[in-house]
């Protein structure tokens, strides 16, 4: 069985990660969930460095990105692994609370795979996170890990 890998999820509020994280264990799910305060720290643990120069090599499944962050936004971020050869293939999520029309079409015209608002119910943000790490994480395929595939 090929190993499971991790999922990025790169968010600043302490209580949209709490909700993200719970929602994902009530529904069983195996990957390992890596948190990144915001987008600064994402690059950091994407790029292997700084404090996360030791991780274990990978690329996550996905990413779930925050839009609105401190020190670097999800745009930045998102446009950022859009110019890495060895990121560009990762599907990136915006899980975010902006309705906004620019923050919609700019997400897309960089390359998000999908943009999700942020229900306000706790149910309904439940089941959105539930039905995103089931169909991103485990049924969505993604293509060889390049980083593995050098190391081999």
């Amino acid at each position: 069985m090929p190993e499971l890998k991790r999922v990025l999820l790169v968010e600043d509020s302490a209580r949209d990660v709490e909700l993200t994280l719970a929602a994902l264990g009530e529904s069983r799910f195996a990957n390992e969930v890596v948190v990144a305060r915001d987008g600064a720290e994402a690059l950091d643990w994407l790029h292997r460095r700084g404090a996360h120069a030791g991780r274990p090599p990978g690329v996550p499944a996905v990413v779930l990105l925050d839009l609105k962050m401190p020190r670097v936004d999800g745009l930045e971020v998102l446009r950022q692994m859009r110019d890495d050869a060895t990121l560009r293939a990762i599907p990136v999520v915006m899980l975010t609370s902006s309705r906004e029309e620019r923050d919609l079409v700019e997400s897309y015209r960089l390359g998000v795979n999908a943009y999700v608002v942020k229900p306000v119910a706790f149910d309904a943000f439940i089941h959105a996170v539930r039905t995103l790490g089931l169909f991103w994480a485990v049924l969505n395929e993604t293509p060889p890990d390049t980083q593995q595939r050098k190391a081999a």
